[in-house]
């Protein structure tokens, strides 16, 4: 069975370790096959050339990150696939223009994460305190309506970690009265043939395990939704991470696949 993980990151988002060639050679020393380089995509829409140093590379260093990514695939060419991707945050005022700029260049896939709501990241610690039952539902159900509309968007292969707001907020998965609402979001993967992650990086935050929560993989599956694997490396030796566990735990919920994406094509790897 072909080894991939599509979700990892490096040094110019400024907040991982390691340049994109340490992944690749991780990847290498752990099995796989294919490894997809996703770094954060920039803040496009801002006036600022990098307004957030510390979350996301600067705008003008796009093209080198692109041109880096396509050279480290030429290199490794038969040793591992090297895919060509990002991690685009999901803007809805702003859709039309990331939607632009992707277009210019030979993505294998973008991943989408809805990283903010109403302005603020889903891991902030405090954005839960105070706030009443009925007000958490609609933050909910919120949530899961903007993975809907990037997942309609048409500009996203993947969607990354859906249920990440438990991340420092494990109580998040209790929250009741938004079902309706993943089901809609799930619904939108399946009929857009796109996929959704199951990510591993939820072990270094407070809730532990990955994302999204069996829960909603078993609706996944209800769906027929496709999904993927990425371990949202921010550390070369975390590439791969539980690739194995996960591949079981799919197989102990019914799946019977799992895809990555080339030159925006499914690639379907049996379980």
């Amino acid at each position: 069975m072909a080894k991939f993980d599509l979700h990892t990151h490096h040094d110019r988002c400024g907040h991982a370790d390691g340049v994109i060639e340490d992944y690749i050679r991780s990847a290498i020393d752990a099995g796989l096959a294919v490894i997809g380089i996703s770094d954060h995509s920039p803040y496009f829409a801002h006036e600022a050339d990098q307004p957030f140093p510390g979350i996301a590379m600067a705008r003008s260093e796009f093209p080198n990150y692109i041109a880096q990514v396509l050279e480290l695939k030429e290199r490794y060419k038969g040793k591992i696939d090297v895919l060509l991707g990002v991690e685009s945050d999901y803007f809805p005022d702003h859709i039309e223009l990331y939607r632009s700029i992707y277009a210019k260049y030979p993505f294998d896939y973008v991943i989408g994460s809805v990283h903010q709501t109403r302005g603020v990241s889903i891991f902030n610690r405090n954005r839960w305190k105070g706030l009443a039952d009925d007000v958490q539902t609609e933050e909910k159900k919120h949530y899961y309506e903007l993975i809907r509309d990037s997942a309609n968007s048409g500009v996203f292969q993947v969607l990354g970690h859906i249920d990440a707001m438990k991340g420092y907020y494990p109580a998040f998965s209790d929250i009741k009265g938004a079902e309706a609402e993943v089901d809609e979001a799930l619904k939108a993967v399946a009929a857009n043939d796109i996929s959704l992650e199951i990510n591993t990086s939820g072990k270094t935050k407070y809730v532990g395990g990955w994302y999204p929560s069996d829960e909603i993989l078993e609706r996944a599956l209800h769906f027929n939704a496709d999904v993927t694997f990425g371990s949202d490396a921010h550390l070369p030796a975390r590439v791969g991470d539980e690739w194995e566990e996960v591949s079981k735990r799919l197989k102990e919920i019914g799946f019977t696949r799992w895809v990555y994406f080339k030159q925006k094509q499914k690639v379907v790897v049996p379980l």
